[in-house]
């Protein structure tokens, strides 16, 4: 039997990982790292090509070793799988993958009775086997799962729709009309791009842009965090860090704003075959429909533990999940991005080390 099972080898799965190695815990024989994805990269691995180093979000550097100097008009996806991968031999990390994990469950009784879950092992079933292990350490993150918001007419729509989750390239809507839905960096990214080669706009907000000029420095990402942990301590859904921090006001973002093409025309009343509706009465002839609408927690493996509370949330206390001593879960809240996932993944493994009872000098 394991101690810990890491699900997940993103950003804070492997900060988990390494922490729990630094510890003494071996790897393959104390703890393994379980990754669906076919190469190392976590989320990053599927960004669309056009999404350089220079326009991505800071790809924060890994616990015990920084980033390489790397050309910002390279694709993140490539940057940042090469850098995963190199950390992984680097530290001798036992990533397994491809193994997607289905479920994770509480052991059995003999008689078949419902264990104790204060003390009992968790079974991870995977399409590469079943794992038995003492803690789960849960980072699978949120890409797989996209959100779809759904409005009047969504289904009449004749046009194409997509989501983030498939952009590949602006290449594919030459010639067409778009509308980008959603308030977030990903939306601004998209409409800079499509306006830069010539495809024809328009925005949809839920709320007004907040583009922010505060400087995003340490003593702010303790706030943001703090804003998004205090609804995970509730059993509230969690926001998502975006809506929390706003948008930085960047020149190149100021001049999209100064062309009209970053202007929002407000929330969707409906959409019809030909385009959409907007709640100011005004319409938008479209092609496609580019659906950058975020994403919620991929967490379904989980639902056999019975997490969720009324209001849909998971009560959290940090890293620790209130009805569940044995699971940890990184990539929920705050640190679903970038902004915190190193100190969730270290928090994640000294919180496992400590019910453990190993002696923790992190």
């Amino acid at each position: 039997m394991l101690d810990v099972v890491v699900i997940g080898a993103g950003q804070a799965g492997l900060s988990a990982a390494y922490y729990l190695a630094r510890q003494g815990l071996s790897p393959e024989t104390d703890f393994v790292v379980l990754d669906a994805n076919p190469a190392p990269g976590g989320a990053w691995l599927h960004r669309w090509p056009s999404l350089t180093l220079g326009a991505a979000h800071a790809v924060h550097d890994l616990p015990g070793m920084k980033l390489p100097p790397a050309d910002p008009a390279e694709p993140a996806s490539q940057v940042v799988g090469r850098y995963y991968g190199n950390y992984e031999k680097t530290f001798s990390l036992p990533i397994r993958r491809p193994v997607k994990v289905h479920a994770v469950r509480s052991l059995p009784m003999d008689d078949g009775a419902p264990s104790d879950t204060a003390t009992a092992p968790l079974v991870v079933e995977t399409d590469a086997g079943v794992f038995t292990t003492r803690l789960v350490i849960n980072a699978t993150g949120t890409w797989d799962k996209p959100h779809w918001p759904h409005y009047p007419g969504v289904e009449t729509f004749a046009g194409r729709q997509l989501h983030t989750h498939d952009f590949s390239s602006v290449a594919e809507f030459a010639g067409q009309k778009v509308l980008v839905v959603g308030g977030g960096t990903s939306a601004v990214q998209f409409l800079l791009q499509l306006a830069d080669a010539g495809v024809d706009t328009a925005w949809s907000t839920r709320r007004a842009p907040e583009f922010t000029t505060r400087e995003f420095n340490p003593d702010w990402g303790r706030d943001v965090e703090a804003r998004v942990n205090a609804r995970t301590a509730a059993g509230l859904p969690p926001l998502s860090v975006v809506g929390v921090t706003g948008l930085p006001m960047t020149e190149q973002y100021q001049n999209g704003i100064s062309a009209g093409t970053l202007v929002s025309r407000g929330p969707l009343q409906r959409l019809t075959p030909d385009g959409a509706v907007f709640e100011d009465g005004t319409t938008f002839a479209a092609d496609a429909i580019l659906w950058a609408t975020g994403f919620r927690a991929a967490m379904d493996h989980l639902a056999p533990l019975k997490l969720r509370e009324p209001g849909g949330g998971i009560v959290m206390d940090g890293v620790k999940v209130s009805r569940e001593p044995r699971l940890l879960m990184v990539g929920y809240g705050a640190s679903a991005s970038t902004l915190g996932a190193n100190r969730a993944g270290r928090a994640a493994a000294v919180a496992a080390l400590e019910r453990l009872n190993v002696p923790v000098g992190v």
